[in-house]
């Protein structure tokens, strides 16, 4: 976010159009993702696979079926609620309270930003390795100006 301010996180949060909304559907990923990818988290997707940590369901594991980008929800198959006439429903999770453990590679414009995410943190650790101490500088003296007084007028 680029504010600190709540009340604009929260106009921001209800406002936003459709495609910046994307990024607030990020979930956490199975730490065996974690591994082999090399980052924490990434927008749920539809197709993806996902285990609920939080709630009423918690432990369930299933694919999402669809993404609720207005209502800020996503929908995992087989989470479904029996209403009083007798229909089944699904059940709309947020989607910070899943957890991915299995990514839907079909789309090459998700492959690439895989890649892109985990080439970033790849890179970033060789240099690490090559530190060298940092040579002191030799700071130079201040020196002060003085000033002549002026007279007060009489």
């Amino acid at each position: 976010m680029k504010t600190t301010k709540p009340r604009k996180q929260r106009k921001r949060l209800h406002q936003d159009p459709l495609h910046k909304r994307y990024k607030r559907f990020s979930a956490p990923l199975s730490p065996e993702l974690k591994k082999s990818h090399g980052f924490n988290s990434i927008p749920a997707r539809t197709g993806d696979t996902v285990r609920i940590i939080r709630g009423d369901r918690k432990g369930f594991e299933g694919k999402v079926s669809q993404v609720d980008r207005t209502k800020h929800r996503i929908f995992v198959e087989g989470v479904t609620r029996e209403k009083v006439n007798g229909t089944t429903t699904l059940i709309p999770i947020h989607p910070s309270k899943v957890m991915i453990t299995r990514l839907n590679l079909d789309d090459k414009w998700r492959r690439n930003i895989l890649e892109r995410k985990g080439a970033g943190k790849k890179a970033e650790l060789p240099e690490e390795k090559e530190l060298e101490p940092p040579k002191k500088e030799v700071k130079k003296k201040r020196t002060t100006r003085k000033t002549a007084k002026k007279s007060g007028g009489a």
